[in-house]
Order: structure tokens, then C-alpha cells, then sequence
């Protein structure tokens, strides 16, 4: 495109390091081990010719010797009574449900191998975000207790059940409260299992804790409209979007959800509709939903506050004495107050803060906008958070009195994740009885006198109501495979109710309650997996309270936030609140920003770091008031000055082998106003980091424009509209009278959430690898998600008649580009060309296969790859006893598909277009006489796309989706001047800069 951008991937491309220069401009990233291979053999390097031949030569004919032995024989166990509904090699599906999204569980023979998303839910619609996909693997984690623990030991069911009563019945007798910990609590059945506890043992008390809590924004609803909810923010009604710090496509609340809406207002079919919603992002450190912003100003937290004030004044036309030290900030909150007036009652204002009265704020400045009953619903709320800190800072202000007499903990692990664990710890010391019901010895478990172990949710009965009007069940498509029992059955077993197996418990409670209202069977759920009913009537609403109170509390509390360095605490999008901490496709996935797999570290703007004296790597300690941890440096664009920003869920300790000791524990920091202190010390930890593995030595792979350039010109930016360069080819054309597998990408729509590489690891069986081999530039992953910075060359004045796009900060004002990349599938595919035994050729329906009993291992393929999508099997993962901490063991290797084979050693691989899934899709046309449909087949990584930004299918139907896609004016080729001709088009990113009608 006609522009001054440049995009650099890190910050040593951009800078030209020497060191970045150095690793990339080899013909291979590093050299076979020649040196290991020569001494394993005996020899030295360098060897005489001879002496390599005669010992080469051995080693081949011993090879031989042993390929004409008979292998040992392994005996298969037939079915000595099949299972009706199981046949051989044929998958079966389960509808379910995972943290209320409903889902269908794939399984084969009896095991649960992967889930997707159910195209029918009203929720996803078939999409799952990364933590989902992982979640298969936690039913096979090796680090999961096999039997019910009694101080420590295991001990039969019977055991545990005594022990409970005595427990429960003393705590009853003696008038000590009995507290029920959890997580937030969505399930109708389960709150009816506590009541029907609460019933035996009247001294019960339930207290819903969580994580990363949300109780702000429940508590400010509450003053402001007299309804404690959480609401239904209504993205897909935005013409106007500004956030405050809220990540609503990484982890915010709902992002699954949120990231439907948002992309409905700025895809493919909105910009053929001209209609596109802004979005400004105020943040500290750069988020995925900061990446997306079309308008992006970085805010020190305690700014935040102020800065909302302003807002609220500028909109309302009342003055305020408060004033951003910020410039940049100042000039960006008038111009957005006059793009929310120009969009009354289709604006959207969020924040991430957990303050009630900073939400009691942006309550103010919404009814001020009209967004209540358009953009937010109060009357059909969402219940994915109910915890509330303050009860359970209560709890612990009981347990350190005495007064409590027994606890359960259940979906909870406050010795991990509460702000002030230690005096958690300490107080804990002082209950009688102490039951948890995690499924491993955790941080809180192995604290506790009993563990009773709760099933997986895929061994499980269960429910969810996460947002008013929709329940989903959730059911077991695979027996307990330890000894565990579900919680709520323990509980009925304790309470000594008449019904004490949960699946009838849940049916009889469904038939009473929803199903009544949905007008539906127990098999009509069972089958779908949820019901949605129609939702509530939108009510008028008042805003009441002191608004003048309220702003003077803001800006108090942000002036006691003020520090030298400020401290900002995220959710990190792959590990969430740290509860998967043990999966390693979790820990494997690359951060969306940052690129960084297995750690957290302490972000850094660079210019200010260079201020501070600290260079990339170096090891820091930041230190609050009552809590202080190391971590690694890592240069962050975009990050506010005077500010470093570091990722919860780390610092797991008894998790598994896995997770533990795996980056630093965060949450104690929750405890303080956010001031800390950085001190560099000795020591330097290099990152694992996946972004700077490859360079494409500036050439032309991302294209935008923005939205004003595309309403006068569609094509604008993709390079479509002028005339394209003669290409000459050495091959001749072949004729795919069949199928034509091709695919289109929307960079508008792709967040960089990673979703779609933890869909394609666990359907195509990619390997985890491990920190250091990432380190080593050897990650498997068959699909990345490459992130671009960028930001124009030109020097920009501020003035009140710019755009916000136009302000130039300190490094803090880069924009971001997401752009999946896999093998294109090149047509010309210059892989197939230079491979010596033809493990890579080209197939009649456009597809490039890798036949891996073919591959040497030269890798030649993977040199001329313009795109550097191919993966070498340095090691055999599956069978390697450096790898026991991943996937290299007999039972979390149950969850690999069986459709799909293992690599070994020296082999090469990539993405195959999900083949197997082809394959499946024909075959079940041929077995029903039909055609194969455009939709039948999807690949993993479209599938569980939240935003919908892949899509695949065959060229050769005019009227399938792809088609179509391709046939739109943003779409391009990346490197498309190669001539490789990929099967792969993207299409242009747009930005909106505002300077036009939305």
C-alpha cells in the first residue's frame, strides 16, 4: 500500500541488531548435531573418509539385520461385548458444556480426544477460545491424585465420608460457622445441592470467591440502578467503543462472546455494508484488545481514573478541577467525548478497573450516553462472576477468630491466587476440619486433612447458567478414570439426602425447574446440550447516587495510586487465573503480544527502561510494601512510561510437573495501591520467545488502509487496483477438475487470541516441546500468529483538529497487526522442488502432503519455504524421556487422535489442511450418496475461530464461502511476487481513524 509504514516484529529487527543479523542470515537457524551423531558412532569430527564409510556402513547393515527380524508380538484385546453405540475407528460425540460455553466432546473408542464448539449455541456459536481446546489434556494430566487423600494418605471413600460427618456434625454442635469456598457458582443444580447441605447443617455459610474478581462492577450497579449484576455488554450495538483498560477480546468477562460481537461491526460483510465501529483503547500495557484499537493512548493506572473524570465532564458540560499530566491523554479525551455524543444510544464505554465507584463513573457517563437497553443490559445479566472478595476477607477475619469450624474448599485455591495468601495460610491453621475437593494436592489441597478429588468436567453431570435465559448440561463421555466422585455427590452423601447420585439429582431438577419453561424433554437437552430461553423485557432505569461524591472518591483514590513507578496486574489470555497451569499446550502457546511461552516477566516501555539503566533480559526485583518477586525484563512497545506490567497465573508450586515453578506469583501484589519499586540485580534470563525466529527481511507482507481510503477505493491497500507485474512460469498448468482446498484470512477480523494453534495441536497431534527447545528455535507448531508493530516514519504535531491516530507518544504508540500464518499450499510450491526423495509433492486438489516415511530430514524444504511454516522433529517427543513432562507418557497420550500419526525423529512437517478431515468429509458423503457441501469440512484452527477470520473450502464452487471471500478487493497474496502462487489470500486490515461517518 501507497504508505510510510514499517513493521517490524521485535524490537532487534526493527533496530537491526547485530545479533538479530547474526542467527538470520544462515542458510538453516542452526546445524544438524554432526559432531553427536560422529561421537555416538565412535568417531571423531572431522573423521577420514574412510573410517566415516566403514562405520556409516555398519550401522546402515545393522539397520538392515534389524528390519529383517520379527518384531515382538503385541497382542490387541478385542471388545468381548461391544458397546452398542462404539464402532471401531468411528468418532462419537457428546454435547456438553465448559464454563457454560456448550460444546461437543469428540471421542473415539471411549476416550475424549478433542472438543469444539456447538454451531447451534447462542453463546460461541461453535467457537472456543485456547483454554478450552487445552482442556481435554487436564482429563489425562499426570499429576492428578488417583485416590481420596487422609492427612496425606490414601484411604478408601468410607474413610473420607466418617471423617466429613464427624468433622461437620462437631463444627454443627458447636455453633462454628461450616464455609463452603468456591469459585463463582452458575450451576442451578449445585446451588441446590448447598441448599439442600445448608438444610443438614443450618451453620453453613456459602462464600463465592474468584480470581480475578469483577464484585466493582457488581457493587457499583447495585448504587447506581439498585440491581447487583453483572450486565450483558452489547458490543454488536456499538457504533462507538471506549475502553478504559477492559481487555474484552482477551480476558475480560466474556471475550469468547464479546470477540463475536466486535468482529460483526468490522468484517468483511459490515465493510460491504460501509459500516464500521471505532474503537479508542486507553491502557497501560498493550493488550490484545489494544492491538485491535483503531485509536490506542497509553494511560498510567492511576491516570485512569482522572482521565474518566474529564470524560464524564466533557460530555456532561460540567467543569472539573482534575487534570491529566498528560498531553497526549488531555487532547485524545476531548475528541473522543465528541465521538460518543455524535453516536448517543449506540456507544459503549467500559472499564477494567475493579473500583466500585470508577464503575459507579462509567455507569454516569453511559446514562449520559444512552448505552442502557442498546449497548448494556441490566435486565438479562450475566452470572460468569458472582464472587465477592469482601465476604471472603470476612471469612478469613472468622477463620483467624476461631468461629469456624470446618471448610470445604471446591473450584477454589486461595493459598495460590488470594492477595494475602500467607495470612490465608495462618489462619487456615486455626479450622478443625479442612476437606478440599481438588482433583491434584494443590497449593490448598495439601493444606487440607482431607482431599475428597472431584471428577473432570468430561467424567462429570453438571449444569451452568451463564447469562440469564441459557443452561447448558454438561455430561460424562468417559468414565472416572481414578478413584474420584463428584463433589455435589459428596455433599449429598454428607448431608444424608435421600438422593445421592448426582445425574438423578440434576434431571429431577431440570424436569422442576427449566424444562418447564423451555417446553423440552430431559433427551431434547441431553441431545442439544442447552436451552435458551426468550429474553427479558428491557426496564427503564434511573441513575441515582452522588455523582459529585463519586468523582471526588476517583480522584482521591488515583492520587494515592500515584507513584514513581506504578505497577499494572493483567489476566494472561492463555493461562487465565493460573487454574491450567499444569496443561503445556497452555504453557507452550505464545503470548498474543509479546510472543513469550512458559514464563511472565516485568514489561517494560524500552525508552523508559533505557532511562532506568536496565537492558532487555536482565533480571529485576519489584517490591512493594508487603510483597517482592524477580522476574526477567522484556521490552514492551506500547507500554505506558513509568509503569511495568506483569501476567497473573504464574508461579504455581504444586501443580504438577508442568507448572510448577513456572514464571513468579503475582496476586500478593493485589494487596497494594500499585506503587513499586524496581531494582535491577544480578543475572540475566533470556526469554523463550517465538516472534523473532524467522525474518522476512522487510518485504511486503502486511497491507491496510483505512476505512475512508476503502470507502473510495474497496481494493485500496491491497495492491489489486494497480497493474501487477508479468510472472513467467517453468511449470504447466495442471486442471483440478475435482476438489480446490484453499483457504481466506481476514486480518480485520483475526485477534491473536491463539485459539486456533491449541485447536490445531490437539487435532493434528503437534508435540510440546519444552522452554528450551522453544528457545532453540524449535517450536512445532504447525500454525502462528505472527504480530507486526508498526507506526508512520513522519513526525505529527498535535493539534485540537488531528485525529487521535496522528498523536505520537514515546514509544508508546505502535499499532499492532495479527496475521496467521501456515503452509500456504503454493501451487508453485517451491518446498516440492528441492526435496530429494519426494516426501513433498503436490496433489490433484490443490494440497501440499508430506509423506514422512519418505523424509530424510535435509530440510531443504524448509530453506526454500519464502514463509518458514516448516517444523523439524529434532527429537522423538513421543518417545523421549527429556520430554516426560509434556506429552510423553502412555496416558495423556489417550488424547491423541488416532487419525492422525506421530512424527518421529529428522522428520518434516506442517500444516496439512486437516487431510484427515477431508478424507472424514468425502467419506461420509460417498456412505450417504451425496455430494460433499461447502461447510462440511472445517479445518481445527476455522472451526474454534471466535472471530470467524478463517475460512476454507473448495475454489471450484462459485458458491461456497471461500469463494466468495476471495473474490472480495482486499484480498492479497503474501509474496505474491514470488510467483509461488499460495492457496492462502488474506485480506487487507482496516483501521478507523473517525474522519468519516461510521
Amino acid at each position: 500500500m501507497d504508505s510510510t509504514k514499517k513493521y517490524w516484529k521485535g524490537l532487534d529487527e526493527r533496530n537491526n541488531a547485530s545479533e538479530f543479523v547474526e542467527s538470520n542470515k544462515h542458510e538453516f537457524a542452526e546445524a544438524l548435531p554432526i559432531e553427536d551423531v560422529l561421537e555416538g558412532a565412535g568417531l571423531s569430527a572431522p573423521t577420514p573418509r574412510r573410517d566415516f564409510l566403514k562405520t556409516m556402513g555398519f550401522g546402515l547393515g545393522a539397520v538392515s539385520l534389524a528390519a529383517c527380524t520379527v518384531a515382538p508380538t503385541k497382542k490387541s484385546v478385542p471388545y468381548l461385548i461391544k458397546p452398542e453405540e462404539v464402532t471401531s475407528g468411528i468418532p462419537n460425540y457428546y454435547a456438553s458444556s465448559y464454563k457454560g460455553a456448550s460444546i461437543l466432546v469428540k471421542t473415539r473408542e471411549g476416550r475424549p480426544i478433542k472438543v469444539e464448539g456447538n454451531p447451534a449455541c447462542t453463546i460461541n456459536s461453535g467457537s472456543l477460545d485456547a483454554q478450552a481446546q487445552a482442556s481435554v489434556l487436564d482429563l489425562y494430566d499426570t499429576a492428578k491424585l488417583k485416590s481420596p487423600l487422609l492427612n496425606g494418605v490414601e484411604h478408601p471413600w468410607e474413610d473420607i465420608d466418617a471423617y466429613a460427618k464427624a468433622g461437620l456434625n462437631k463444627a454443627q454442635a458447636a455453633g462454628k460457622t461450616i464455609a463452603i469456598v468456591t469459585s463463582t457458582v452458575n450451576s442451578p443444580s449445585t446451588k441446590a445441592v448447598i441448599a439442600a447441605f445448608t438444610a443438614k447443617y443450618p451453620a453453613t455459610k456459602h462464600v463465592a470467591y474468584d480470581a480475578i474478581s469483577y464484585s466493582g462492577i457488581i457493587n457499583a450497579n447495585k448504587n447506581s440502578f439498585g440491581k447487583a449484576v453483572l450486565p450483558q455488554y452489547k458490543f454488536n450495538n456499538a457504533k462507538v467503543i471506549v475502553s478504559f483498560g477492559a481487555d474484552f477480546l482477551g480476558s475480560w468477562i466474556s471475550p469468547l462472546q464479546y470477540t463475536k460481537q466486535y468482529v460483526s461491526n468490522r468484517n468483511a460483510a459490515s465493510l460491504k455494508s460501509k459500516k464500521m465501529s471505532r474503537h479508542i483503547q486507553f491502557e497501560t500495557g498493550l493488550s490484545l484488545t489494544g492491538t485491535k484499537a483503531d485509536s490506542r493512548i497509553a494511560l498510567k493506572p492511576s491516570e485512569e481514573g482522572i482521565a474518566l473524570v474529564n470524560l464524564y465532564a466533557e460530555l456532561s458540560g460540567q467543569a472539573t478541577s482534575a487534570k491529566l499530566n498528560n498531553a497526549i491523554a488531555e487532547k485524545a479525551i476531548k475528541l473522543v467525548a465528541k465521538e460518543l455524543s455524535a453516536a448517543k444510544g449506540a456507544a459503549l464505554v467500559v472499564s477494567g478497573s475493579n473500583d466500585e465507584h470508577t464503575q459507579s463513573l462509567v455507569n454516569a457517563i453511559n446514562s449520559l450516553l444512552g448505552s442502557y437497553g442498546t449497548t448494556i443490559d441490566l435486565d438479562n445479566p450475566s452470572y460468569q462472576y458472582t464472587g465477592n472478595e469482601a465476604d471472603f476477607m470476612a471469612l478469613v477475619t472468622q477463620m483467624k477468630a476461631g468461629s469456624v469450624g470446618a471448610v470445604l474448599f471446591l473450584d477454589s485455591n486461595p493459598a495460590y491466587n488470594y492477595c494475602d495468601c500467607k495470612g490465608f495460610k495462618e489462619a487456615l491453621t486455626k479450622v478443625a476440619t479442612k476437606i478440599s475437593f481438588s482433583d491434584k494436592n494443590d497449593e490448598t489441597a495439601s493444606l487440607c486433612d482431607a482431599v475428597a478429588i472431584n471428577h473432570n468436567y468430561l467424567e462429570a453431570w453438571g449444569d451452568s447458567n451463564p447469562v440469564e435465559g441459557y443452561y447448558a448440561i454438561t455430561q460424562p463421555t468417559i468414565n472416572p478414570v481414578y478413584n474420584s466422585r463428584q463433589a455435589e455427590e459428596s455433599l449429598l452423601q454428607w448431608a444424608d439426602n435421600p438422593v445421592k447420585d448426582y445425574y438423578t439429582f440434576v434431571k429431577a431438577n431440570w424436569e422442576a425447574t427449566v424444562l418447564p419453561l423451555a417446553g423440552k424433554t430431559w433427551a431434547d437437552v441431553l441431545q442439544a446440550g442447552f436451552v435458551s430461553l426468550p429474553a427479558k423485557a428491557i426496564t427503564p432505569i434511573t441513575l441515582s447516587g452522588d455523582i459529585s461524591a463519586t468523582i471526588a472518591t476517583v480522584i482521591s483514590e488515583s492520587k494515592k495510586m500515584a507513584a514513581a513507578v506504578e505497577l499494572h496486574l493483567y489476566n494472561s489470555v492463555a493461562l487465565g487465573d493460573g487454574k491450567q497451569g499444569n496443561n503445556p499446550f497452555l504453557q507452550e502457546l505464545p503470548d498474543g503480544v509479546s510472543k513469550v511461552t512458559w514464563d511472565n516477566y516485568a514489561a517494560l516501555n524500552p525508552k523508559y527502561a533505557q532511562k532506568l539503566g536496565i537492558a532487555e533480559f536482565d533480571l529485576v526485583t519489584l517490591k512493594s510494601d508487603t510483597y517482592s518477586i524477580d522476574l526477567p525484563v522484556l521490552f514492551q512497545p506500547g507500554q505506558a512510561h513509568e509503569t511495568v506490567s506483569v501476567a497473573l497465573g504464574y508461579g504455581r508450586e504444586k501443580v504438577g510437573k508442568v507448572g510448577d515453578g513456572v514464571g513468579k506469583n503475582a496476586y500478593p501484589f493485589l494487596a497494594t495501591n500499585g506503587a513499586v519499586t524496581i531494582t535491577k540485580i544480578e543475572g540475566y534470563y533470556e526469554l523463550a520467545q517465538t516472534q523473532t525466529h524467522h525474518s522476512f527481511e522487510g518485504r511486503d507482507i502486511i497491507r491496510e488502509a483505512t476505512f475512508a481510503e476503502y470507502l473510495e477505493n474497496p481494493a485500496h491497500g491491497s495492491g489489486n487496483h494497480g497493474e501487477k507485474h508479468k510472472t513467467y512460469d517453468l511449470w504447466q498448468k495442471f486442471e483440478q477438475p475435482g476438489h480446490n482446498w484453499v483457504m481466506a484470512i481476514d486480518l480485520n477480523a483475526c485477534t491473536g487470541c491463539g485459539a486456533c494453534i491449541v485447536a490445531c495441536n490437539a487435532e493434528n497431534n503437534v508435540p510440546v516441546v519444552g522452554k528450551d527447545e522453544v528457545y532453540r528455535r524449535r517450536e512445532m507448531h504447525w500454525i502462528r500468529i505472527d504480530r507486526y508493530y508498526s507506526y508512520n516514519e513522519e513526525n505529527k504535531s498535535i493539534t485540537e483538529e488531528k485525529e487521535i491516530d496522528e498523536i505520537e507518544g514515546r514509544m508508546e504508540n505502535v499499532s499492532v497487526v495479527h496475521q496467521p500464518m501456515m503452509c500456504q499450499h503454493c501451487e508453485h510450491a517451491p518446498c516440492e522442488t528441492v526435496c530429494p526423495v519426494l516426501a513433498t509433492v503436490h496433489s490433484s486438489e490443490g494440497i501440499n502432503h508430506m509423506a514422512y516415511n519418505r523424509c530424510v530430514g535435509t530440510r531443504y524444504c524448509a530453506n526454500n519455504c519464502p514463509y518458514k511454516v516448516r517444523r523439524f522433529n529434532w527429537f522423538n517427543y513421543w518417545n523421549d524421556s527429556r520430554f516426560d513432562n509434556y506429552l510423553n507418557n502412555e496416558f495423556t497420550q489417550l488424547a491423541l487422535n488416532p487419525d492422525v500419526t506421530t512424527r518421529f525423529r529428522g522428520v518434516m512437517e506442517k500444516c496439512s489442511m486437516c487431510v484427515q478431515r477431508i478424507q472424514a468429509g468425502k467419506l461420509k458423503a460417498k456412505i450417504d450418496k451425496t455430494t460433499l457441501k461447502d461447510g462440511d469440512v472445517k479445518m481445527a484452527c476455522q472451526q474454534t475461530c471466535p472471530a470467524n477470520a478463517i475460512i476454507f473450502g473448495d475454489a471450484n464452487d462459485p458458491e461456497s464461502e471461500v469463494s466468495k471471500a476471495l473474490t472480495d478487493e482486499r484480498v492479497y497474496y503474501v509474496l505474491e511476487e514470488l510467483n509461488v502462487q499460495p492457496g492462502v489470500g488474506y485480506m487487507t486490515k482496516i483501521t478507523n481513524t473517525g474522519s468519516h461517518e461510521a
